[in-house]
């Protein structure tokens, strides 16, 4: 395929290059001016969307997605397919692809889990919002640049899926660190407390596969000094998002509401900018009950 891809950062670059690899012609457009080896580059998102079959963009946010989509959606040709992998609102997932129903353009959101390491490794899992025609159309483009894609329904699904996920996840993780915590206070290994958890009722992802204590379980951030494999911030971000979407939807999410404020200490009042998000544990290690 012919492919424009708007976003070259550190999620976007590795993705493209996948689809280089790949045998896909890319043609490249990012504001820092970042290229591609193999890749096109072009000196506007529209001049890279231009005669695409299907034009990529990994984006900071809502209000970005916009007013790239203002630029490129004219530029496409009737039938290609936008496929937006950003993490934005859902109502700006939702907006931009009515946009683009009416140009005759397919859009789909679909934002991605797996970090920085799935997009190197070709391994990231894609949740997809949008019609049943635009998603097989880009299906081997998902098979390049990640292991599994869902396809959740309507536009802004995917960002729905995304959310929610990541709600749970933000969660869980508070929980986890602040229960390791407490079991240091109550004079529990945290050996001991890792083979007990993660092989009963408390077993979760957060404690099994991203166990934020160091050197319990299998490696995580938390043995290389908390360098962010997922970064406090951009769990802060997702929160947010999570939040901004319950009130819309007027949806009763107190735990959701509690992590963002946690995080939101963590990220703007404390050390968090920067650190892992399972970077928790340490902050609760120096917090008394008072």
């Amino acid at each position: 395929m012919k492919i424009g891809f708007i976003g070259l950062g550190n999620m976007g670059g590795p993705m493209a290059a996948n689809l280089v690899k790949a045998g896909h012609t890319v043609t490249g457009y990012d504001v820092a001016g970042v290229t591609i080896d193999g890749a096109s580059s072009a000196s506007t998102a529209a001049e890279a969307a231009t005669g695409a079959d299907v034009v990529i963009t990994m984006l900071p946010n809502g209000g970005i997605l916009r007013s790239v989509a203002d630029d490129v959606i004219p530029a496409m040709k009737p039938g290609a397919v936008l496929l937006d992998c950003s993490t934005v609102d859902v109502e700006s997932a939702r907006d931009v692809a009515a946009q683009a129903a009416k140009a005759g353009v397919g859009a789909l959101d679909a934002p991605v889990s797996g970090g920085v390491g799935g997009a190197s490794g070709g391994t990231l899992t894609f949740m997809v919002g949008g019609s049943q025609a635009a998603f097989e159309t880009a299906k081997p483009l998902f098979d390049i640049m990640g292991q599994k894609a869902v396809h959740c329904g309507e536009a802004g699904n995917g960002q729905a899926a995304k959310i929610c996920n990541n709600m749970i996840l933000g969660v869980t993780m508070i929980a986890t660190c602040e229960a390791f915590a407490l079991a240091d206070k109550l004079g529990l290994s945290r050996e001991a407390m890792f083979d007990v958890v993660s092989t009963s009722s408390g077993y979760s992802w957060s404690m099994n596969a991203y166990c934020p204590a160091p050197g319990v379980g299998p490696k995580s951030p938390a043995d290389n000094g908390y360098l962010p494999g997922f970064a406090a911030e951009l769990m802060l971000k997702d929160l947010r998002l999570s939040q901004q979407a319950a009130e819309a939807a007027d949806a009763d999410t107190p735990m959701g509401e509690a992590a963002t404020a946690l995080y939101s200490q963590f990220v703007e009042n404390e050390d968090g900018l920067g650190r892992d998000f399972s970077a928790m544990l340490p902050r609760f290690e120096t917090k008394s009950r008072g």
